[in-house]
């Protein structure tokens, strides 16, 4: 993506916080079924045990992810006006012609038909390029291109895509 810190926005630094607030209590409330130095009855009881402290490690690993990205992100710069980043918003003319303006984010929300997550096929081959470059990409009917035809900051509007 870029060499420091990526921006990130203002709604998705807030699903970031409230899925490290959920991940905090379902973390406490797995954690407080440890039975710590109290022998473990059969091997269901074992197995179901290690099970929970599993679950305490994958949320322990998630909650250190999403603190860093948090912390990184009061770093980052404001998106750029010239090459394509998180934040960027893009307007591409696809190879059958149609043309499409969207926001690039980090985060998938359900009901943003305009974000496209950086990590997606198209979102990763844009990443980096400019107005006027031509990316190739992988799509659901095969190898694909889309041209940039610009780039900008900030959001799109409800006539996006």
């Amino acid at each position: 993506m870029t060499d420091g810190p990526e921006p990130i926005s203002a709604d998705a630094l807030r699903a970031l916080r409230q899925e490290l607030t959920e991940l905090r209590a379902d973390r406490d409330a797995v954690a407080a079924t440890l039975r710590g130095e109290d022998p473990v009855g059969d091997r269901a009881d074992a197995a179901d045990e290690l099970q929970r402290a599993s679950d305490v490690t994958r949320l322990d690993r998630r909650i250190a992810e999403i603190e860093e990205r948090i912390r990184q992100a009061s770093f980052a710069a404001p998106p750029s006006t010239v090459v394509v980043g998180v934040g960027s918003t893009v307007t591409v003319r696809f190879a059958d012609g149609a043309e499409a303006t969207v926001h690039m984010g980090e985060l998938a929300e359900e009901l943003d038909e305009s974000l496209m997550t950086a990590d997606s096929p198209l979102g990763r081959a844009l990443l980096g390029h400019r107005a006027g470059d031509t990316v190739t990409y992988d799509a659901p009917d095969g190898t694909t291109t889309a041209a940039v035809l610009s780039v900008g900051p900030g959001t799109v509007g409800p006539d996006a895509v």
